[in-house]
């Protein structure tokens, strides 16, 4: 299991594109047994995915090429091969938002009520998809060296010269936190979650607070400077934005806004602090930390933030159900 026994499901369909069009395809259904629960017209959740699949592949594509230019400058053709390799799952978040926006505002449906129903099943998608790394040995961490360490799912073997390499198996690390997120916005988005766009929120929120660990241990993420992994960046902003939004729902009260302030800077320390010591020539630099370190100042930073929104979130009552009016 270390070592997958081929690219192929089945010569020449790879397993890459069969996970990653199976996770489209449960999300596709999830999303549409919602749809008459939520009160939407039949088929529109099929409609809207004619328009998000495309559009959600041609922006992680974008995405990739545009933090990756050095691998396509010199050959710009290369940049429409998409069969060669080369998407990023964020690319395809950030147009698929896009283009719900725009469908949402000509169906005149509510922006917030499609994402929430999509919310479930495109976690899920995630999680099967990140199967494809696997098989694509791709999406690895950091070389393995303890022996104890070295099994399966902890670490895969990677090609390297003759032989194989232990790496830290992050794909299945990712996969695993996705799948933890779609149990949590199945369990809790009828019982819990009950203003509109709280499902997506919760889900964008938890998703980057787990991306942003695991982004810090892979081998191959994508750079918008030198040293700034970009993934990690937009995970951040991210997480801060949905934090602030939840102070809509506390003006009447300071209490949360001295919460998040607490929050946000003891975050903020954790990235400044080993940078100005740097600085000071007391500490190494942070990207050359022990990976222990690294990890310990990533964990702080989301657990701070998780607890926050946690705290932000609130009561809320039954006139805020949003499936109150659909109930069985």
């Amino acid at each position: 299991m270390s070592i997958p026994y081929s690219r192929f499901i089945f010569q020449p369909i790879p397993w890459y594109s069969f996970l990653i069009v199976s996770g489209a395809l449960i999300a596709i259904i999830l999303a549409s047994r919602e749809e008459k629960r939520a009160g939407l017209k039949k088929d529109t959740v099929l409609d809207l995915a004619l328009w998000l699949l495309p559009c959600g592949i041609i922006g992680a594509r974008i995405y990739y090429v545009v933090f990756s230019w050095d691998s396509f400058r010199n050959d710009f053709w290369s940049v429409f091969r998409v069969w060669e390799g080369g998407i990023a799952i964020y690319g395809a978040i950030i147009a698929g938002f896009l283009v719900i926006a725009v469908f949402s505002r000509r169906r005149k449906i509510s922006l917030w009520a499609l994402c929430d129903i999509i919310a479930p099943g495109l976690v899920l998608a995630q999680a099967i998809g990140r199967w494809g790394n696997y098989f694509n040995m791709e999406a690895y961490g950091a070389e393995i060296t303890d022996p104890a360490l070295q099994f399966f799912p902890l670490g895969v073997q990677i090609a390297s010269g003759s032989g194989y390499v232990w790496h830290m198996a992050t794909f299945f690390y990712e996969s695993l936190w996705d799948f933890l997120v779609f149990l949590f916005l199945m369990a809790a988005r009828r019982k819990w979650l009950r203003r509109e766009g709280d499902v997506f929120c919760f889900y964008a929120f938890l998703y980057g607070c787990g991306r942003l660990v695991v982004e810090d241990l892979r081998m191959d993420s994508l750079y918008a400077a030198s040293s700034v992994r970009v993934s990690q960046l937009l995970s951040v902003v991210i997480c801060v934005v949905l934090l602030i939004r939840y102070l809509r729902f506390a003006y009447a009260d300071p209490r949360p806004y001295l919460i998040i302030g607490v929050c946000l800077c003891c975050g903020a320390l954790l990235f400044a602090l080993p940078v100005l010591a740097y600085c000071l020539n007391l500490v190494i630099h942070p990207a050359e930390m022990p990976l222990g370190g690294r990890l310990l100042l990533l964990g702080l930073y989301a657990v701070f933030n998780i607890a926050t929104l946690f705290i932000l979130y609130g009561p809320s009552g039954k006139e805020e159900v949003r499936y109150a009016i659909h109930a069985a």
